[in-house]
């Protein structure tokens, strides 16, 4: 039974994708050591597999990069393993020394254009440096996937490296339904679930608010402008009509995101990483039969189009998407939503995956 490390930058509790993966190949009779960090919020995981999370110093910036990275060279050194799987740029650079220096497999998983996240955007020596790395690791990749097809051709197109693709879509499940943390009633629930980052459009969905009677706007996640637009909503008196929930486990969020009227997915154009996404928060809203606003972009606007299952913003102001809400309830899209279940599921992507590690290079 082979071993597999899988190592990401984050504290294992609200990573859906790094999950799926990781109990796919348990299923698949690897054995699994799943490795991030912890922090001081963490709460408690349990696993069917192993999981470790390394306590650092430093949690954030420069520092924090190298403490882990060197970390986790060093665990991944001294632990006993056939193959490595990096998760994103920010592991990439052990995983790759250790494959080098040990002789074992390495597959990478890339969650999204690393370095061209807009928190990149005026941080240009930063932003260099993840460029250089990526410039420097990514060419020697034979193993490699990523999120959307649009990423797969831009790696294809700079570093002539061949990425599969394995969306990452929800797992079948029965629909269970839990109750909002705050007074409801009959209004309408617009729902964000996500990071809670600058260009997810979270500003205009507050500004749009106004315009729209009997609903409110309700927000999952946690990120670097929580309290730049907590401020807004209390400027705007909105504090009765937008709420704030934080970071869930992904088994509570779950059951509060088929309780949503509508979804959104409103990335800002900053850069190719959001140009070329393609949210795994738009899968949940439709595994939960909630239709989706979202931006008009490449990957966003196919998969509206191809399924039918909500409504591209091609206009970003207040009133467009105001116009876009109302004509949300005019219409029914549970049919629609219900054939995309079909085809945008876990079992189905899975075979990607598993097809990539049965048949390494």
């Amino acid at each position: 039974m082979k071993t597999i490390i899988v190592s990401v930058t984050n504290d294992l509790v609200t990573d859906q994708r790094v999950a799926k993966i990781c109990n796919t190949l348990y299923q698949a009779s690897y054995t699994i050591i799943l490795v991030g960090r912890s922090l001081p919020s963490s709460k408690k995981i349990t696993r069917t597999y192993k999981t470790k999370r390394l306590k650092l110093l430093f949690n954030k910036g420069f520092l924090f990069y190298a403490e882990y990275n060197l970390r986790l060279f060093f665990f991944l050194l001294f632990t006993k393993k056939d193959i490595v799987l990096s998760n994103d740029l920010d592991t990439l650079l052990p995983n790759f020394l250790i494959s080098r220096l040990q002789n074992k497999k390495l597959i990478y998983d890339s969650h999204e254009l690393f370095s061209e996240i807009p928190e990149l955007i005026n941080r240009p020596l930063t932003k260099k440096v993840w460029i250089l790395l990526e410039r420097l690791l990514i060419p020697h990749l034979k193993n490699c996937y990523t999120v959307s097809q649009s990423i797969a051709d831009f790696y294809q197109k700079k570093y002539r490296t061949s990425f599969k693709v394995v969306r990452n879509v929800p797992k079948r499940k029965q629909q269970e339904k839990g109750t909002f943390p705050i007074e409801v009633n009959d209004k309408k629930i617009i729902l964000y679930q996500g990071a809670v980052n600058i260009g997810r459009g979270l500003l205009l969905m507050i500004e749009t608010l106004p315009l729209l009677t009997n609903h409110i706007f309700i927000i999952i996640g946690t990120g670097d402008i929580i309290s730049p637009l907590k401020e807004k909503v209390t400027q705007m008196k909105l504090q009765n009509r937008i709420f704030f929930l934080g970071k869930l486990p992904p088994n509570e969020l779950q059951k509060l995101t088929p309780l949503a009227d509508i979804g959104i997915s409103l990335e800002e154009d900053l850069g190719l990483n959001y140009k070329f996404a393609l949210p795994n928060k738009i899968f949940d809203y439709l595994e939960a039969e909630v239709p989706v606003i979202t931006s008009d972009l490449p990957e966003m606007k196919k998969l509206i189009q191809a399924f039918q299952v909500g409504e591209i913003l091609f206009k970003r102001t207040p009133e467009e998407l105001a116009k876009k809400i109302r004509e949300i309830h005019t219409k029914s899209y549970i049919t629609n939503i219900k054939k995309a279940k079909k085809t945008l599921h876990w079992d189905k992507e899975k075979l990607v995956l598993i097809q990539l590690f049965q048949n390494l290079m």
